[in-house]
């Protein structure tokens, strides 16, 4: 089997743009990925593309995919559609990645959009919510921040985590946010406003929870039979993982862990011929501040249990022994669903290539992506790993 490398990647900012449409947010993000490729790539070089959009608001449910990608210029180019929620783009870089390891494509764009800002916001929590376990959860009236404050809340009965620990992920991904142009809340705060936010669901506040948000994001992977002609700088992907698992968290066994990415962890370390503490930095799925601290746990970052004291400990922050979330996270930099798992690797391309400006880890050889899909009910990890030249 084939290996497969990121050549480049590319996003459009994070925000509310109403004068942009998904397919405007989209060109951008594919110019930028386009532009990202060292030695260049041009459009009838892509074999395949997959795109990840979970179609919040109603805008073109049916052949979303082909409708951005011919936009672009990919004309006749096959695409195929992903949707798995909030890690739609992840799994949609997981189906390139396959591609080119299978030997039926050499050159493919994996990409992601989202359009969230352009409805009032009980739809977009209609729209949201359509991810949650529909008859007993969404329909009986919880909301996403409901499910993961009941997370949060199980998390500080059985193993003490404070909410000054919770407030402690939103202070360091808005420090990092705020190094990062594309953020959509890029500005920092003190820990003292993120404990005195307003209450969205006990003991979540407005800090703990993500924005919704309208972009797009791109990446493109290459087989080792092309790679040379796209970078002199290869970035492999070491490894995959993906899990599935109840779409309802009251379906589950535990409240206070995520099995899906356990399972997706244990696959891509084991694949990559890594551990966690072999990684240099890591862009963890942290739509709310307690699933950051069970990302730290299920992913072997530190002890079940431990993950309170890990925030505190200062080792997830720039300069520390494992920086997560460089880039802010969903929490500063945004959550346009469809591209948020895109977006993360495009950091990831960033980290590995040098150019992530005032929020570059030293030296990093080896960086990890996690995307989670609603409470999760579907996860999927990358890792990928600077190499100095390709084996032959």
């Amino acid at each position: 089997m084939r290996d497969a490398y990121l050549v480049g990647a590319g996003q459009s900012a994070y925000g509310a743009f109403p004068s942009e449409s998904y397919r405007s947010l989209f060109r951008t993000a594919f110019e930028d990925a386009v532009a990202s490729v060292p030695n260049g790539v041009e459009t009838d070089d892509v074999d395949e593309a997959f795109i990840g959009t979970l179609g919040v608001g109603g805008r073109q449910l049916g052949l979303s995919g082909p409708a951005v990608t011919e936009h672009v210029g990919l004309d006749g180019v096959p695409c195929t559609r992903v949707e798995n929620a909030c890690a739609a783009s992840g799994f949609a870089t997981r189906q390139a990645v396959q591609a080119v390891k299978s030997g039926m494509a050499d050159v493919v764009l994996a990409g992601g959009f989202e359009i969230m800002t352009d409805m009032s916001s009980d739809a977009t929590k209609y729209w949201l919510g359509v991810s949650g376990e529909t008859e007993w959860e969404r329909l009986s009236g919880t909301t996403f921040s409901g499910v993961y404050a009941q997370m949060a809340s199980a998390h500080m009965e059985e193993y003490g985590t404070t909410r000054e620990q919770l407030s402690r992920v939103a202070v360091k991904n808005h420090a990092n946010g705020a190094k990062n142009p594309h953020a959509q809340l890029g500005f920092e705060c003190s820990l003292e406003d993120a404990q005195s936010a307003p209450v969205v669901a006990d003991p979540l506040n407005l800090y703990h929870c993500c924005p919704t948000s309208d972009g797009a994001a791109c990446a493109l992977i290459v087989s080792e039979d092309v790679v040379d002609d796209y970078t002199d700088d290869p970035i492999r992907v070491a490894g995959v993982g993906a899990g599935s698992d109840s779409v309802g968290l009251f379906q589950r066994d535990s409240y206070t862990g995520v099995p899906a990415s356990q399972r997706a962890a244990e696959t891509a370390y084991e694949m990559a011929d890594i551990g966690p503490e072999e990684l240099d930095f890591a862009e963890v799925h942290d739509c709310f501040a307690i699933a950051e601290l069970l990302a730290y746990e299920d992913l072997g970052f530190c002890e079940k249990g431990e993950a309170g004291e890990f925030i505190e400990s200062g080792a997830t922050e720039l300069g520390g022994d494992l920086p997560v979330n460089t880039s802010g996270g969903l929490k500063s930099k945004g959550h346009p669903i469809g591209a948020t798992g895109s977006g993360q690797v495009v950091e990831a391309f960033k980290q590995l290539s040098g150019k992530a400006g005032d929020r570059q880890v030293e030296n990093p050889t080896r960086g990890l992506t996690h995307n989670v899909g609603g409470s999760g009910g579907a996860s999927v990890i990358h890792i990928f790993e600077k190499e100095t030249e390709v084996s032959a």
